[in-house]
């Protein structure tokens, strides 16, 4: 390909901490030498503030400087709703640059930049053949399902668990090999599931449900206040501001309203449970967490957006198996004894989780859209 002003791809270029000056002025200057469009480069201060030197060394050979400070060195422009992973991503754009021979044509280090990963390819040579048949939209999505393979390829771990919301669909990796790929229940429209970033540090099996109070005034309270005997039917517990057990035959129900109610629910243990039998806790500000279900049914329908925010998984028992080895008694589980002790097991080591939101999903050279559900292309 002959590269032109007007086809020439825009390169971020990200320079490191230390000797920022230096390696700035000296790397302009090694690129404008082989003739790149000036207005095409771009330079990321990674961990460092521009300041007026850098500023006028960019100016005199017309590159845009922008200040980052961590936030947006990711290989591949995506955000999380919570990052928890804090991994610096500039280690290919710095080793590319402090390598690069003042004699390498510019074409080859854009070609080293780019990614290898067999979707996104597909994804590229899609958009280059459809742009002027899809929508702005549809190219958006596209683009975004780029910058995630882009991410991916970069900056995966042996392992991980990826959960795509518009798929509605968990899949666990292990040295870049599928190992478990599922159905999952993911948040409504009005309770969405936020994209995350983070860990799994522990796993707690027939773990107690306490519910949300949001939950608890807007869906159980108005149930009990209908049916005196749904709480024992559907093994809650009425708990106080202490965390005490309370008999709720004594509280007069009536009265309460959702604005009033001063306690909480609690749901017992067991294959009732609305967690089900197992829980995997992962670090975030939102309460999430992925879980089993008591409800398998719902993994047969079609459109799977029916929780309040949590992802419920359709084979939690084969994960935690793979995960925790001899640790977990998966006979205990299939059991699933009301009542039965909740114990919470520690992870050897911390297993990454990346949530997000993709309504695009390549299967061999095919490209599919799915609905985007919770309108977030904008």
């Amino acid at each position: 390909m002959t590269f032109t002003p007007e086809n020439f791809p825009l390169v971020s270029f990200i320079i490191p901490t230390l000797n920022v000056e230096p390696i700035l002025d000296n790397c302009l200057a090694s690129i404008v030498r082989q003739d790149y469009p000036r207005a095409n480069i771009e330079i990321i201060m990674a961990d460092a503030h521009s300041t007026d030197r850098t500023r006028e060394i960019g100016k005199k050979f017309g590159a845009v400087i922008l200040d980052d400070n961590g936030k947006n060195m990711e290989e591949g422009n995506i955000k999380f709703d919570f990052d928890g992973m804090k991994i610096s991503r500039d280690s290919i754009y710095i080793s590319l640059l402090l390598h690069t021979l003042p004699s390498e044509p510019v074409s080859q280090i854009v070609a080293r930049l780019d990614c290898k990963d067999g979707d996104y390819i597909v994804l590229e040579k899609f958009l280059k053949d459809s742009v002027a048949l899809i929508s702005p939209l549809k190219y958006k999505e596209v683009v975004l399902a780029m910058n995630y393979r882009r991410y991916f390829t970069a900056n995966h771990p042996t392992e991980y668990i990826m959960v795509n919301i518009p798929a509605t669909e968990a899949r666990y990796y292990h040295n870049d090999v599928l190992r478990i790929k599922m159905r999952t229940v993911v948040g409504k429209k009005e309770d969405p599931t936020p994209t995350i970033a983070s860990y799994i540090n522990n796993i707690v099996t027939f773990p107690h449900w306490n519910v949300p109070q949001k939950i608890g005034v807007k869906e159980i309270l108005p149930k009990v206040q209908l049916h005196e005997n749904y709480l024992e039917q559907n093994n809650y517990d009425v708990i106080n501001s202490n965390g005490k057990v309370i008999d709720d035959s004594k509280l007069k129900w009536k009265s309460y309203t959702a604005e009033n109610f001063p306690y909480f629910f609690r749901q017992a243990t067991g294959s009732r449970n609305s967690l089900g039998v197992i829980k995997f806790n992962l670090q975030n500000p939102f309460d999430i967490f992925l879980h089993s279900t008591s409800w398998k049914g719902a993994f047969e329908k079609k459109l799977r957006f029916l929780s309040h925010g949590c992802v419920r998984l359709e084979k939690p028992l084969e994960l935690a198996q793979i995960l925790l080895e001899d640790k977990i008694d998966i006979k205990e589980l299939h059991s699933g004894k009301k009542n039965t002790v909740s114990k919470t097991i520690k992870l050897d080591n911390k297993v990454p989780v990346y949530i997000v939101y993709v309504p695009v999903t390549v299967a061999g050279n095919k490209v599919t859209f799915l609905k985007d559900e919770y309108d977030l292309i904008k």
